[in-house]
């Protein structure tokens, strides 16, 4: 386990941090890529864990090269084949896309991975791919990986998922829908948590050339071609939220590269959630530029996050310095993210001295002014450990356990964030 010891600097923020580009778009981009016809190159690739299990498989099958680091060429075929075995390793979205795509191959492919990913919830995408006519076996407990999936009588037609359990089930479905022969016309029941995830696969879909309706709870994709192009990853707005996010507990100024470029993404929500809280922010050309002076007052939050759910570490940690009570709602299902985000999270930010707790479907946070240095544990949880190395800008001298869990989306992250962070000290 790797030990980080952060000590920042007491001289008040003045830094320039470029964030990766967006595992979220690059998943969604690398399967179409993948089922377009032809070669397609996309540059701005992260380089986190999540995005290399595709970039990996797709490397396997002969399918991928690589030009430069976050470049790349894929060579797409509408026939799908996948490796017998695929290791998830602890990638959510990778495992459920890779998933669907399994459904349409002909041999069979076991999806696993880790533990921590084995927990994790998969029936809903499970029954949906088995009711449209896959073959997809348990291998282990039902609803979880291991599992066994391949093409079956897959053809399309109408599905039924729920929307409050993970929309990854159902970008998975609409991205293999052109390829079925009937496409796919997906009822959504009851409320869809994470929205903006759902129009972004949309989005990318429709920028490899197939058209997607969304009306209500109601999806309909046609059979359809995906055209192969050139694709740039825009920079990821849920990495940026930490550094922008840094301003709230110190004072200063940070920017951001090229991030005014992004247009897809539902976690640009952060600027509006920032400028609620009393943070200046403004575009500069292309990049994000936030700031804060010293006497600035700060304001308590109260907002449903449910659409912008991967924000909420970060949010409730700055919270906890903004004096007043502040409440986020409709969140009660990241309970089964990477960790528990509502519990563990709390847990955690109560070792700091904040004033933290777990309701039904959310946090509430009674901020204080002056939090205490502590020993944090990132419970398997990327977003975990970058939100919590912030509560040093107030606290001091803080140590996160097991800091390398931020390769799964920003591998280095405690490198590129030490202008802010500090100087850090990794202990094996």
């Amino acid at each position: 386990m790797t030990r980080l010891f952060l000590s920042p600097p007491v001289s008040e923020l003045s830094a320039t941090i470029s964030v990766p580009g967006s595992k979220s778009i690059a998943n969604r981009a690398l399967v179409c890529a993948m089922l377009a016809d032809g070669d397609s190159r996309l540059s701005g690739i992260p380089t986190g864990d999540d995005t290399n299990v595709i970039v990996s498989v797709l490397a396997e099958l002969g399918m991928l090269t690589k030009i430069a680091t976050n470049d790349v060429v894929v060579s797409g075929s509408r026939k799908v084949r996948l490796p017998g075995i695929v290791d998830a390793q602890l990638a959510g979205t990778s495992s459920r896309f890779l998933t669907a795509l399994a459904a349409l191959s002909e041999s069979t492919t076991i999806i696993d991975g880790g533990d921590a990913l084995r927990s994790r919830p998969m029936s809903d995408l499970h029954i949906a791919l088995a009711e449209l006519g896959a073959d997809v076996n348990p291998l282990g407990e039902s609803g979880h990986l291991p599992v066994s999936v391949s093409m079956g009588q897959m053809i399309g037609g109408e599905i039924s998922i729920n929307g409050d359990v993970s929309s990854q089930f159902i970008s998975a479905l609409m991205l293999i829908a052109p390829v079925l022969p009937r496409g796919l016309s997906i009822s959504i029941v009851g409320p869809l948590v994470s929205r903006s995830y759902v129009e972004m696969t949309a989005r990318v879909m429709a920028d490899f050339g197939v058209p997607v309706v969304i009306e209500d709870s109601r999806i309909f994709i046609n059979q359809s071609l995906y055209r192969p192009r050139e694709y740039v990853v825009e920079p990821d707005f849920s990495s940026a939220a930490f550094p922008l996010a840094a301003i709230v507990l110190k004072h200063g100024e940070v920017r951001i590269p090229h991030l005014g470029t992004s247009q897809l993404q539902g976690d640009s929500a952060i600027i509006a959630i920032l400028e609620q809280m009393g943070i200046d922010c403004s575009r500069d050309g292309d990049d994000i530029v936030v700031r804060r002076s010293q006497s600035s007052v700060l304001t308590p939050i109260s907002m449903d996050m449910s659409d912008c759910s991967d924000l909420v570490p970060v949010v409730a940690t700055v919270c906890a310095v903004i004096p007043g009570e502040s409440r986020i709602n409709g969140v009660g299902f990241i309970r089964n993210k990477e960790s528990d985000r509502l519990g563990d999270l709390a847990a955690e930010l109560t070792k700091a001295g904040a004033d933290c707790d777990v309701t039904d479907d959310g946090l509430i946070i009674r901020g204080k002014t002056q939090l205490h240095s502590a020993i944090f544990d990132t419970h398997h949880d990327h977003r975990l450990a970058m939100a919590l190395a912030l509560i040093s800008l107030n606290a001091g001298d803080s140590t996160i356990n097991n800091s390398g869990v931020v390769t799964k989306s920003w591998p280095s992250f405690f490198s590129d964030m030490a202008p802010i962070l500090g100087v850090s000290a990794p202990e094996n």
